[in-house]
């Protein structure tokens, strides 16, 4: 190697060190991206998924020696004390919870064990202890009279008379109310697998087949599927949505392993505190294209590149989230930490806006307001510096990266700012996705497409149940009580957000 380099000119040593500082700042760059990658992993292995919207504590905090604690006066120990002592002191805690009022109380009246005759009562000591009764099954038997009356003598015509029954969910059903809302409750809010559910109806003493199951749940979505429509239909009418996606794995013999991954697409109206999951089978824009064909108004999702596609309508205002933004300055911080903290510091200052927003509970409009005195400067401000960061890292760098995400999508970020009613990211959503999460960890798939559909159309009444407030037994159970005669041009009524128990 030294002989053939003795025999190069300049002109061709010269090139190939320009050769080899390129080949090596390549290098450096491949090593850094696979050692992000690695304690990306390590993180989720073994770390603590949550982001945090303050900074760490100062790294120096800690690194006093200890002679300077042990050379303090007595007094001034004895007042670091006291103040401790007031600092830590449990206001919000006053010892047992107060247990809630609307719960049935059985008393238990203990007289003492000595004679108490011409004794005189002073009062009672009263302890209060929560217990729980295991939910049991129980048989409703309707007993109708049957009568009749002579109507003609000459004829001898009688007239029958019955009680009529109550219209049941399922016709003809052995299920009633309580049990199929019970049934659906485990399953979708607390995530109990079909087969446990059976399991404890044969501690019961009750065989229930999951065949029997699935025919049930069958019934009852098609009883509520023109509900389903409604929620759906006043989503879309809302001017503002947010969006997101998460996988499900469904049994499917035409596939190879017999599983399909398909997609609930989730739409959440803030305004409306409404959810909606749509089943669809893949990932592609045709999903959300044709729910959103007749849609106007601002749409809100992470950097999915199919949100684009649709947001090129001129009816419809993309918005991205925040959240997303900040990400990726967050896992940056380990390899670039002057400039992640200052992103990160920035990010921080926007929340703190939104935070006084809360605190103030101002309107609409006052928080537009607010956010363009405070959070238009710090944005603009963020945004100069983020085109310069470009221009001096990396692309392949974690800090590269951070930003190269944010500044096609900058434009999008910043249209929080147009209106008070939205939000400055798509947390509210992803919150509305994690219940589909827990179910995937216990019943792992959806027995079919239908399956699937039945599933998203389930998430969604449960999901605004929890965004009003509303207990899903108690909806669900009336809801099944009066759907089956109710009016169709008053389904709107029975929804979580407008039905009253």
């Amino acid at each position: 190697m030294t002989m053939v380099l003795e025999n190069m000119s300049f002109e061709e040593l010269l090139q190939m060190n320009k050769k080899l500082l390129s080949e090596n700042l390549n290098l450096e760059s491949r090593v850094a991206d696979l050692q992000f990658r690695i304690d990306q992993i390590q993180r989720l292995l073994y770390g603590a998924k949550r982001e945090r919207f303050v900074k760490d504590a100062d790294e120096n905090q800690m690194t006093l020696p200890f002679e300077v604690e042990t050379e303090q006066e007595p007094e001034k120990q004895q007042e670091t004390i006291t103040y401790v002592r007031k600092k830590t002191k449990r206001v919000n805690h006053p010892g047992r919870m107060t247990l809630p009022s609307h719960l049935p109380v059985k008393e238990v009246v203990i007289e003492p064990e000595e004679d108490t005759t011409g004794m005189k009562c002073i009062g009672k000591e009263i302890t209060e202890q929560l217990d729980f009764t295991p939910a049991k099954l129980s048989v409703i038997r309707y007993i109708r009279p049957k009568y009749i009356k002579l109507e003609d003598d000459q004829t001898l015509t009688y007239k029958g008379v019955i009680g009529k029954l109550p219209v049941f969910p399922i016709e003809k059903g052995i299920a009633g109310p309580g049990l199929l809302s019970q049934i659906m409750i485990d399953k979708f809010v607390d995530h109990l697998p079909v087969y446990r559910q059976i399991e404890r109806f044969k501690r019961e003493g009750i065989n229930i087949s999951s065949s029997t199951i699935d025919g049930w749940q069958e019934s009852i979505s098609n009883l509520l599927w023109p509900l389903y429509e409604n929620l759906k239909r006043r989503i879309l009418a809302q001017g503002y949505i947010q969006a997101d996606e998460t996988p499900i794995l469904v049994l499917d013999k035409t596939k190879n392993g017999n599983i399909h991954t398909g997609y609930h697409w989730l739409y959440h109206s803030p305004l409306e505190k409404s959810v909606l999951f749509d089943y669809q089978k893949g990932r592609s824009r045709e999903g959300p294209s044709l729910l959103l064909k007749n849609y106007n108004g601002y749409l809100q999702t992470d950097g999915y590149r199919v949100y684009d596609f649709i947001t090129r309508r001129k009816d419809i205002i993309h918005l991205n989230c925040m959240a997303h933004a900040r990400r990726g300055f967050d896992k940056a911080k380990d390899y670039d930490k002057e400039k992640a903290e200052y992103a990160l510091d920035m990010f921080q200052k926007l929340y703190a806006i939104e935070q006084e927003a809360r605190e103030k509970n101002l309107s609409p409009a006052e928080r537009y307001e607010l956010r363009l005195e405070k959070a238009l400067p710090v944005l603009n401000e963020l945004g100069k510096w983020m085109v310069e960061t470009y221009k001096t890292s990396r692309p392949k760098s974690p800090i590269g990266k951070a930003v190269a995400y944010c500044i096609p999508r900058w434009d999008n970020l910043l249209n929080y700012l147009l209106d008070g009613s939205l939000e400055i990211d798509n947390n509210l959503a992803e919150n509305a996705i994690r219940p589909i999460a827990l179910g995937r960890k216990n019943y792992l798939f959806a027995g079919s497409h239908r399956g699937a559909e039945r599933a998203a159309m389930f998430y969604s009444f449960f999901g605004t149940c929890k965004k009003n407030n509303v207990n899903p037994y108690e909806w669900l159970k009336k809801v099944l009580e009066i759907i089956p005669e109710y009016k169709v041009n008053k389904l709107h009524e029975l929804l979580p957000q407008n039905l009253k128990l």
